[in-house]
């Protein structure tokens, strides 16, 4: 970190004065900001020549203003893969000490670095030295980040803005063989930031953040690769203090959710960093989506520069490059190379723990409480006879889930909660993988009666129909073509559906899940892939209780097959519903 200051020349921006913030809190989020500095930095196979790495700098990207909007104004959203150039934080603080509250923010981002081969004074597109070692024409990026911290008075008068810049500068590196030589060259970058705060009542504010480039515009049809060089890459902010904590703005208490839904926030995403709960001493505000208390996986050995992958996939096809392929990317970067050597180094017990992990489980009880059908693990409410047929009762043929797991997110896998199989610890938290702290019971394994099969014997699934089964909502059967609204619950929704909520929908199909619950599959009304996606078989998922039916009750155009009365059972409270545990 004292490298990168020293390398952006940003230090000097950083204003400082009294007691400063309690050391460590930015670097709780250390690891992770780190990775959303470097997401798609350099993807696999990591070489010049594949196409995903000739598109780059996809997320934070903060152009000069003139240039990226020579077609018309930007369009803010949420999250920065598209290009801009500002990026604005809103955010609600809690403070807890009035007279000595203090405010500190460090926004972080990439400065392009364009390594150019010469030779004889020639650029040239790659170089071969006499040991056989290839250097490539490449180009590579610099952290730069500025640092500011001011009391919170002094932001609710009017706040402070300070200059966000790193120099333009040219390195030359000769090669040891005489061959030629590595020209690493910089341009200016030109930034602000500005820090503002707005008291809403009496112990909470609301602090505002907007970076924004400044640098001169480059001539309106000059290519984005070449833009890139004046641009902010991958900007991101980081915000603590002192005698402050910082509200979630994805489950909020709920007498600030008003508050939550005001705040304006365009091509960035605030999370909360930290322990678990609705407030925290920092926030993490990214390009990329996250979700609140953000941590990476303690058995990943390093980063791979593409997060939405799996760790232990992307070790296995990186073993496998051939050697040419290994020459080609050591020679692209740096970085790709580094991920090379720690690939073939990796002993085998790192590996191994790449293959996942389950944590804070209780002790397994291997019985089955007399208030449970049989095949059912970890029901948090008894189902009896008079709730569901028989033939519908968690365990009984029939009830496993019956979407393909390729066809949907694991996170959204209709059987991921309660299941006996094993749990990807990665698609659902800790503290509610089945069995573990905090989960409704604990882990228990049932046999199957003689005439009832467990759902992983040949079939258990007979007799349900995903496109022609319904459930019952609000007195409408839903089904296969029903359309519905989106209400994704307030609390604990994951952040993808949030941003459905009010769309309207159609339900594709509706599918059972081995602990008995429901999931309905739909499809956006609005989204113009949505026959495309339908065809492929992707949908987003939803329990019933979280659809509104657009039809009324006794509309003609219902779906004509029965609705189980086992769903009704199951629109309870998010603590009550198993579907709920694995989100």
């Amino acid at each position: 970190m004292a490298e990168a200051l020293a390398e952006g020349g940003t230090k000097s921006a950083a204003t400082r004065g009294g007691a400063g913030p309690s050391p460590g809190v930015f670097e709780q989020l250390g690891a992770v900001a780190d990775a959303v500095l470097y997401e798609g930095y350099l993807l696999y196979p990591y070489r010049r020549s594949s196409t995903k790495n000739r598109v780059r700098w996809q997320f934070g990207v903060l152009f000069p203003r003139d240039w990226v909007e020579a077609d018309g104004p930007v369009t803010p959203g949420v999250s920065g893969s598209a290009d801009s150039w500002y990026q604005q934080t809103e955010c609600l603080l809690r403070v807890r000490q009035r007279d000595s509250a203090r405010v500190r923010v460090r926004v972080r981002y990439l400065q392009m670095q364009r390594k150019q081969m010469e030779e004889a004074g020639r650029p040239v597109e790659s170089l071969r030295g006499d040991d056989g070692t290839v250097h490539l024409t490449f180009d590579e990026a610099l952290p730069r980040e500025c640092e500011i911290e001011a009391p919170l008075d002094e932001l609710l008068r009017g706040g402070r803005t300070v200059a966000v810049s790193a120099a333009a500068e040219e390195d030359v590196e000769p090669l040891p063989d005489g061959t030629g030589r590595v020209v690493r060259s910089r341009e200016e970058i030109r930034a602000e930031t500005t820090v503002t705060a707005e008291r809403l009542s009496d112990g909470l504010c609301r602090i505002r953040v907007r970076t924004r480039n400044t640098a001169p515009a480059p001539a309106p049809r000059t290519p984005r690769d070449e833009a890139l060089r004046r641009a902010l890459i991958a900007t991101h902010t980081l915000i603590g203090g002192d005698g402050v904590e910082f509200v979630s703005l994805i489950d909020p208490p709920a007498d600030l959710e008003a508050l939550v839904r005001a705040c304006r926030n365009e091509f960035t995403f605030p999370v909360l960093g930290g322990e678990a709960g609705d407030t925290g001493p920092v926030l993490l505000s990214a390009p990329i989506i996250l979700p609140d208390h953000p941590q990476v996986a303690p058995e990943s050995p390093g980063d791979l520069h593409d997060a939405a992958e799996i760790d232990e996939i992307l070790t296995l096809r990186t073993m496998l490059l051939t050697d040419e392929e290994k020459r080609e990317a050591r020679a692209t970067d740096p970085r790709a190379a580094a991920i090379l050597d720690r690939v073939d180094t990796m002993p085998q017990e790192v590996f191994e723990r790449l293959h996942g992990a389950v944590r804070s489980l209780t002790p397994a009880t291997p019985t089955v409480s007399a208030d449970r059908p049989s095949g059912v693990v970890g029901s948090p409410e008894p189902v009896t006879s008079a709730a569901a047929p028989a033939d519908r009762l968690p365990g009984a043929a029939g009830s496993p889930a019956s979407a393909n797991p390729g066809s949907a997110p694991a996170d959204r896998l209709p059987d991921a909660a309660g299941s006996p199989a094993p749990v990807n610890p990665a698609s659902a938290p800790a503290d509610r993988l089945p069995g573990a702290v905090g989960s409704p019971e604990p882990v228990t394994f049932a046999t199957a009666s003689a005439d009832r099969p467990a759902w992983w014997q040949e079939g258990a699934d007979d007799g349900l129909s995903p496109t022609t089964d319904t459930v019952l909502v609000d007195g409408v059967p839903l089904g296969g073509g029903s359309p519905v609204r989106l209400r994704p619950r307030r609390r604990g929704a994951d952040a993808q559906d949030m941003f459905l909520a009010g769309r309207t929908a159609e339900v594709a199909a509706v599918f059972h899940d081995v602990d008995g619950s429901v999931h309905l599959a739909v499809t956006l009304d609005d989204d113009p892939a949505a026959e495309l996606n339908n065809w492929y078989g992707r949908f987003h998922y939803f329990r019933p209780d979280e659809l509104e039916p657009l039809e009324p009750a006794g509309s003609p155009d219902e779906p004509s097959a029965p609705a189980p009365a086992a769903a009704p059972a199951r629109h309870t409270s998010d603590s009550e519903t198993p579907a709920a545990e694995a989100e």
